[in-house]
């Protein structure tokens, strides 16, 4: 019987950290490049997403006819589900669990550094300028978090542990451990306007593609916040700058936008009540090697047979259940 062969986008040269722990158990495929991912993907029947995995898998998939599991590297699937995987029998898992924590606490350094004005206390440190304000608290104060999934639930559960009063709206209404009552996406208007912060961990898909508008910003308060840390995809951009220009929204906190790398020319970059990260909220120290961890033991569960971690609805765009 021939060795499995698992398929790794990606380069030998840099290999996904842990990765070796697949020698002797299976045949260990790199596929840097197009070329190199058409002939990777011949026979193989598994395949981890590292590099450029939707483009390589993508350009290889006439090539990948025995392939029965993929898994992606990220929670996010959006850019991985092309027509090809979406119409087949193979399986995709992602890596829900991984980023929970480290988002959420990114959040919260966000909240935090909003409710102090942090960036007005650096501003004021640079040109030595000693000048006493007040801050503001963020206990008793009302989160509302779109995406009730285990990142948005992770969210909700540090902001409840700093005394804020969470909620939240997901695809369908729920009953929930971490938010209670969890209202339905068609309660969105109908909660919108209650909230000092509105925090976006929605996926994409084709239900929330610019699910937030010019009528949804319209709704929040005009002293409310916005943090995005879901998909950029999700929020109609221009009508975000609209309402921070205008003031029908106190700032933002974006993590995710339209365009990634965010062009030099976005208005967003300058504005005072705006602050910037490049996609990176999730990153910390070592998911990569957490990561791989997901991976292996996913990958013991697909030689026994057993059901696996993670196992996303390619019709939803995210794993069903909690």
């Amino acid at each position: 019987m021939s060795e499995l062969a698992v398929v790794v986008t990606g380069t030998e040269a840099d290999p996904p950290p842990g990765i070796d722990a697949l020698v002797g158990r299976a045949e260990v495929r790199y596929a840097g490049s197009r070329e190199q991912a058409a002939r990777a993907f011949e026979g193989a029947e598994v395949a981890l997403l590292w590099d450029h995995g939707r483009e390589l898998l993508e350009a290889a998939w006439p090539s990948a006819t025995r392939l029965r599991w993929v898994q992606a590297s990220s929670a996010g699937v959006d850019e991985v589900l092309f027509p090809g995987l979406v119409e087949s029998d193979v399986e995709l898992t992602n890596a829900r669990g991984i980023f929970d924590e480290s988002i959420a606490e990114c959040v919260v350094g966000l909240l935090l550094a909003v409710v102090v004005d942090l960036p007005g206390i650096l501003d004021r440190q640079r040109v030595r300028l000693w000048e006493h304000r007040y801050t503001g608290r963020l206990a008793g104060s009302s989160l509302l978090v779109l995406g009730a999934g285990s990142i948005g639930r992770a969210i909700g559960a540090k902001a409840k542990a700093l005394g804020m009063r969470a909620s939240a709206v997901a695809r369908t209404a729920r009953e929930d451990d971490v938010f209670g009552e969890v209202a339905g996406v068609g309660s969105l208007h109908e909660v919108l306007g209650g909230a000092d912060y509105v925090v976006n961990a929605l996926p994409l898909t084709s239900e929330t593609r610019r699910l937030l508008g010019a009528d949804e910003f319209a709704l929040m308060r005009p002293t409310a916040r916005f943090v995005n840390v879901g998909r950029g995809g999700t929020v109609d951009e221009s009508a975000l700058v609209a309402a921070l220009r205008e003031g029908r929204i106190a700032g933002a906190a974006l993590d995710v936008f339209e365009q990634e790398p965010l062009p030099a020319d976005s208005p967003l970059w300058g504005m005072p009540n705006v602050l910037v990260l490049p996609h990176m909220s999730g990153d910390f120290e070592g998911y990569e090697a957490a990561l791989v961890e997901l991976f292996l033991d996913n990958f013991d569960r697909f030689l026994r047979g057993a059901p696996l971690h993670n196992r996303v609805d390619k019709r939803l765009g995210y794993p069903p259940s909690g």
